[in-house]
């Protein structure tokens, strides 16, 4: 069997990139295309299918097979492919409104069936293609073309819908982060099920520095906790901080203060079944936590498309009908002949037959 040697540039299309310079898409774009030419599968495995949006151009920009499909379709879509060919590595590249406006029905669908494909959601809270309304993720107050006084909804946190979908894969990264990202991207890959990574993004051109509170560098290492599956909580410029559980609920707390020392710091399971911890991690916001990052739930359980091909083959092993006339003509069945009566005109002649 030949190695393959790929590079990024193996994974870069003819295509002229035209999303908007400084968004944060390139970056998206650099960490997936690193993962894929890190894989060991050749590129024709490769299928990327998008919906509508900046985020959707994705396939164009790719040396792979894609498929830019409708709004809100493209977690329908990539289902069927994975189910029409499970030999292919399916990627689905979506945005916040794309996934949870009109395409929300697919999005938790394809998590609850737990086919294997990887989602990845552009989240910059806002509709940039459409030229900057509101969001599905839009903190409520936030003020747009739609929203002018500012939104008077709640918006929607993507891993809280994740884990209440029964998701067993979810991760968030952000666009700038590429060594993360690709961390991320390539735990995903080889996830079997549906693997889902929110990727805070940046829209430069109508919603400029949304994340900036969590992405600015002077404050990152206090409002951002990367978390890795069997390492402690630990966060701040000095590794001085961590989470803690008191009475129920997370805390942050400070090593050495209050008594607290490193064994009180959470160590964080991604493999743990139940969900709750997880959902606490999701929910962790500022100014009181940081905000979690790197691979949060990580559960195996059945795999829809593994699932349905061995329900077809043990069927195939015991079924009594091999084709489709053996089906036709299994049951009650009646046969419609034309016979004359005595003038010399045709009859109908019904004749039941019984198999």
């Amino acid at each position: 069997m030949t190695e393959l040697n790929y590079t990024i540039k193996d994974f870069k299309s003819e295509n002229e990139v035209r999303w908007c310079p400084g968004c944060g898409d390139y970056a998206i774009m650099n960490a997936v295309q690193r993962t894929m030419a890190g894989m060991g599968i050749p590129k024709e495995k490769f299928a990327i299918i998008s919906g509508i949006g900046c985020s959707s151009r994705f396939p164009y920009y790719m040396s792979t097979f894609g498929f830019h499909t409708i709004h809100g379709r493209a977690a329908a879509v990539a289902s069927g492919v994975k189910m029409a060919n499970p030999e292919l590595n399916v990627w689905v590249m979506t945005g916040d409104g794309d996934a949870m406006a009109i395409g929300g029905n697919h999005f938790i669908h394809t998590i609850r069936r737990n086919i294997d494909l990887n989602i990845i959601i552009f989240n910059n809270r806002i509709y940039g293609l459409t030229k900057g309304q509101y969001s599905p993720t839009s903190d409520r107050g936030f003020k747009s073309k739609t929203s002018p006084y500012g939104t008077i909804e709640d918006p929607f946190v993507p891993g809280q819908l994740v884990i209440g979908a029964r998701g067993t894969f979810y991760a968030r990264g952000i666009d700038g982060n590429v060594k993360l990202s690709e961390s991320i991207f390539g735990e995903a890959a080889r996830f079997k099920g549906t693997s889902v990574v929110e990727i805070l993004q940046n829209c430069v051109i109508y919603n400029s520095g949304i994340h900036t509170a969590i992405t600015d560098p002077a404050f990152k290492a206090d409002r951002q906790l990367i978390l890795e599956h069997g390492k402690p909580m630990l966060f701040g410029a000095e590794k001085e901080k961590g989470i803690i559980m008191e009475k129920g609920r997370l805390k942050v707390a400070k090593i050495g203060e209050n008594g607290v020392t490193p064994d009180d710091v959470l160590v964080h399971d991604a493999h743990e079944a139940d969900p709750s911890l997880h959902l606490s991690l999701i929910n962790m916001a500022l100014p009181d936590f940081p905000v979690a990052f790197g691979v949060i739930r990580s559960v195996n359980a059945p795999v829809y498309n593994v699932e349905m091909i061995e329900q077809i083959n043990q069927i195939k092993q015991t079924r009594k009908i091999t084709c489709v006339d053996e089906l036709l003509n299994s049951g009650n069945t009646w046969e419609v002949t034309s016979s004359h009566n005595g003038n010399g005109k045709p009859k109908d002649c019904i004749e039941k037959h019984v198999f």
